[in-house]
């Protein structure tokens, strides 16, 4: 039985209604003007509850999803819970959590119940935490993994829930999974990041294990993970991670959160230093009788053997810089060229459902789950703030493709240029300074418009600050929200970057090329993707087609005519934010989780 199996209900954990119960004389202690507002807000932040820049008590509930996995029971509530709580719509992240925005803080308590009905967690999903496991959104039915991570992933999800170590640690901490070298899980640009890999023996056989990377991250000051060795056996893996939280704990900076996370222990006692640590700490772990040794239980009961490829069909092309070609014209046809993938050795097939902006309506959801529970599929939701039907056979294909197309969700979309990333930005997130997901429409508008939303082999993330919970940092087109000054007034602004790049166990972060109004940043990235377009030789990448333009800058440069202001009497709306009315103003509230 697989981890995701959709008949597997789980009733409500004692532990989680432990924790409701909890919050709930919490509250009333901090409603009741017994509890301080600084104790209190650490406290809802570890059980996933974030203030709003709206202020009051508007509340944002991220909801973790480990590994992207969710059962049609969990996809129904979700749809309750924008009715009933919400606005009428959840948002997936780059984290492959889900969020609801403007929850009243009174009604947490019960909204929290409802989600403990059908195995769903809050906790841990903000905070100085272990924040949400993600995994590649195709583990177990990848043509090119040499592991299925998604027990793997369970396994560290359910270790560290509630985990003493994982509560008030220094600053926040983020687990990664990949079950290959192409990286769809993003490795390696997190706290840890595990790909599995194989090792050869001198006997000829050949032994699957993992690669872990440590000490990546993004924000205003990326760093690329690194390797802490060569290879990790599957036996020692938990025993590795529990090693770097430990060390991370020990010797991160509680003083300044501004430098508290991993990545700074590589600027201040060097990477060899860290490494030395972390394995002296796992020698010593044996000792202590949590130790996690050995396989975990869901590896043990659910087995991590990778899917395998079929001689009969051409595996699908996954990962960065993957250029979908639409073959057909008919609507079904392009569908079936871009969102779905084949090459698994048992035959079935993935397609994807496609949020625009990694949004879904209570509607959506609902609908979701019965088409879930007609095919026998499984759901995951991605990275890329879509979801991914799997386990599907080809006679069920057409079946799928009709259902989504009644939902606004057939849109062929993965991996094609409309398929725009953003964090949630100035709408609700106290430190964004633009409207991300305004520009992301917009984006998405004008490259229908030109004519460029089917292109394959780009990707947009836009994120509305520098913390990049639109991991602008790693796109090949990434924008950031900026303030702008003009004519003695504030202007919402943008810095376009160039070149991001993940995957062979490697990160390129993106170079600074322009920085752009606001109101400009659409036609920028038309005519940077029409550039790419018209002069990429047959094949190469946009990194590839970069490199021979002359890089960021270069490009940038042709750029110049854009980063020009009209007065305000010429043209006021670039003085007006996207999905605004007034006039733009920079405000930044006080940063409580500082990224998703």
């Amino acid at each position: 039985m697989r981890l995701s199996d959709p008949s597997v209900a789980p009733l409500a954990d004692p532990a989680a209604l432990a924790d409701i119960e909890k919050f709930e004389r919490m509250l009333a202690s901090y409603l009741a003007g017994d509890l301080d507002e600084d104790r209190f807000r650490i406290f809802r932040l570890n059980n996933g509850i974030y203030g709003q820049r709206q202020g009051g008590h508007n509340q944002m509930v991220r909801v973790k999803v480990p590994y992207g996995s969710l059962r049609p029971e969990q996809l129904d509530m979700m749809a309750r819970i924008a009715e009933e709580y919400s606005r009428g719509w959840g948002h997936i992240t780059t984290r492959q959590n889900v969020q609801f925005h403007f929850v009243a803080l009174e009604r947490v308590p019960e909204l929290l119940r409802e989600l403990a009905s059908v195995g769903l967690t809050t906790r841990e999903a903000c905070g100085d935490t272990v924040r949400n496991v993600v995994g590649c959104h195709l583990a177990g039915a990848c043509p090119y993994e040499v592991l299925d991570i998604s027990p793997w992933a369970e396994a560290t999800y359910r270790h560290f829930l509630r985990h003493p170590y994982a509560q008030r640690m220094p600053r926040k901490f983020k687990i990664n999974f990949s079950g290959c070298a192409t990286d769809c899980g993003q490795a390696m640009f997190n706290d840890i990041g595990v790909v599995a890999v194989s090792r050869p023996h001198p006997d000829g056989t050949v032994e699957p294990g993992f690669r872990v990377f440590i000490a990546g991250g993004l924000g205003a000051n990326p760093h690329p993970a690194q390797a802490l060795e060569d290879f990790t056996s599957r036996e020692d893996l938990m025993l590795t991670l529990e090693a770097t939280l430990r060390t991370f704990d020990h010797y991160g900076n509680r003083d300044n959160k501004l430098r508290a996370r991993m990545k700074w222990l590589v600027d201040t006692m060097g990477i060899e230093e860290l490494r030395t640590r972390i394995l002296k700490e796992r020698q010593l772990l044996h000792a202590s009788s949590s130790a996690p040794e050995g396989l975990p239980e869901q590896v043990a009961t659910s087995g991590d053997e990778p899917a395998g490829v079929s001689g009969a069909v051409s595996p699908t092309p996954m990962g960065w810089g993957t250029n979908v070609e639409l073959r057909r014209s008919d609507r079904y046809g392009r569908w079936d060229d871009a969102n779905v993938v084949r090459g698994a050795a048992k035959g079935t097939v993935s397609a994807m459902a496609y949020a625009r902006l990694g949004d879904i309506t209570a509607d959506q959801f609902r609908a979701l789950a019965s088409i879930q529970r007609e095919l026998g599929a499984e759901v995951r939701v991605t990275n890329r703030q879509n979801l991914v039907y799997r386990n599907l056979t080809e006679e069920q294909l057409p079946t799928l493709h009709a259902r989504l197309e009644r939902l606004g969700m057939a849109e062929p979309g993965a991996e094609l240029a409309r398929d725009v990333v953003s964090c949630p930005g100035a709408d609700t997130c106290n430190l964004a300074v633009t409207q991300s997901r305004g520009l992301a429409d917009e984006i998405g508008r004008a490259l229908e418009e030109a004519g460029l939303a089917d292109l394959g082999g780009v990707r947009i993330n836009i994120s509305g600050c520098t913390n990049s919970c639109g991991q602008h940092h790693v796109a090949d087109i990434g924008f950031v929200g900026v303030e702008r000054r003009a004519y003695g007034r504030s202007a919402p602004g943008y810095q376009m970057m160039l070149g991001g790049y993940l995957g062979q166990t490697e990160v390129e972060f993106g170079r600074k090329a322009r920085r752009l109004p606001a109101k400009a940043a659409g036609a920028a990235t038309v005519r940077v993707v029409g550039r790419f377009a018209a002069e990429r030789s047959p094949g190469e990448s946009f990194a590839g087609w970069l490199e021979r333009a002359g890089g960021a800058g270069a490009v940038g440069a042709t750029l110049a005519d854009l980063d020009v202001f009209p007065t305000p009497e010429e043209d006021p709306s670039f003085f007006v934010d996207f999905d605004e009315t007034g006039p733009y103003v920079s405000e930044v509230g006080a940063g409580e989780c500082m990224g998703s």
